[in-house]
């Protein structure tokens, strides 16, 4: 990338970059200063640890330290947040959760017109499968400047320490509890990594369903406890997996699965082989499933191929 092209900021060793800009400046500071909004304060969504206390950043606890409002999925854990971290300043609480953000971002908005507001979830980014998403479109509709502090993320970090691509991924938040398995199997045919959430209780009988959508062969990686003291990455076969946990597993966990493989067959053959399975007994829908794990190809395109030709 040529030095015209780059939109990099050079930085130096002394916690600012060459425009003199300390990287502890408030993020609202550094916007009104640049110019990056029109009106009021503007709104923080602040990532906080995962697990580790020590990942909470510098500018996470400058902000703590700083604002007078704070709205938080559990204003419990932000007090003991507040408490671990040292920060004595005592901010107006305000939860902000799945039941109740529809009726409280626009209060919320509204305060942003005087002052900042910092946004938590209990941990990592809001909006990430967490609060948040409709208090963003609330203050952009608003016109009021939205702006995060970057920090822990279990997505990346999972993805990062899968051992599986990374130049494309989809995250998919926490698989369905109901139709489960259709789902998956709409998923079967995509090509880039795919991230989800699962809860310990539902682990076991979720990576039997991955395998029986995706094949048993499909690599996958279980990410547990990310960041904490017995974090653990299990990799193998989605079938190697699901047998390794079996019994459920404890603590948060991230499952990260490899994509589909090139298609191996061309449409016109998978859709033989799908009409085969057929005459012999086989229903369209286990056949066209069938063919697909082993092809490649997608499920929903063999069986409407499949269909128009019966």
């Amino acid at each position: 990338m040529s030095h015209q092209s780059s939109k990099r900021e050079p930085v130096n060793s002394g916690g600012a970059n060459v425009t003199g800009e300390s990287y502890a400046e408030p993020p609202a500071a550094r916007l009104r200063r640049r110019g990056g909004r029109q009106n009021g304060r503007v709104i923080i969504l602040a990532a906080t640890p995962i697990g580790n206390l020590g990942d909470a950043s510098r500018r996470l606890v400058e902000t703590l330290g700083r604002v007078d409002v704070i709205a938080s999925e559990d204003t419990r854990t932000t007090i003991q947040l507040l408490s671990a971290l040292g920060v004595e300043n005592r901010p107006r609480l305000i939860a902000l959760h799945e039941h109740n953000e529809g009726a409280k971002a626009a209060e919320i908005v509204e305060l942003a017109r005087n002052t900042d507001v910092l946004v938590l979830s209990d941990a990592g980014m809001p909006t990430v499968s967490d609060p948040g998403y409709a208090l963003v479109v609330a203050a952009a509709t608003a016109g009021v400047t939205v702006t995060a502090l970057p920090g822990p993320s279990a997505v990346l970090m999972a993805l990062a320490v899968s051992g599986l691509p990374t130049d494309r991924f989809v995250f998919e938040g926490f698989l369905p509890r109901k139709g489960r398995l259709a789902a998956l199997r709409a998923l079967a045919s995509e090509p880039r990594t795919l991230v989800f959430f699962e809860s310990p209780h539902r682990i076991a009988d979720a990576l039997a369903d991955l395998a029986t959508a995706f094949g048993p062969e499909r690599r996958a990686a279980v990410c547990r406890e990310l960041t904490k003291l017995h974090e653990e990455v299990a990799r193998g076969t989605l079938a190697e997996l699901a047998e390794q946990f079996a019994d459920g597993a404890r603590g948060e966990i991230a499952l990260v699965v490899a994509g589909a493989p090139p298609a191996s067959a061309s449409l016109e053959d998978g859709v033989a082989r799908v009409l085969q399975l057929v005459a012999d007994g086989v229903r369209l829908r286990e056949a066209s499933t069938e063919v697909a794990e082993v092809t490649g190809l997608g499920r929903r395109e063999l069986y409407e191929a499949a269909l128009r030709l019966k």
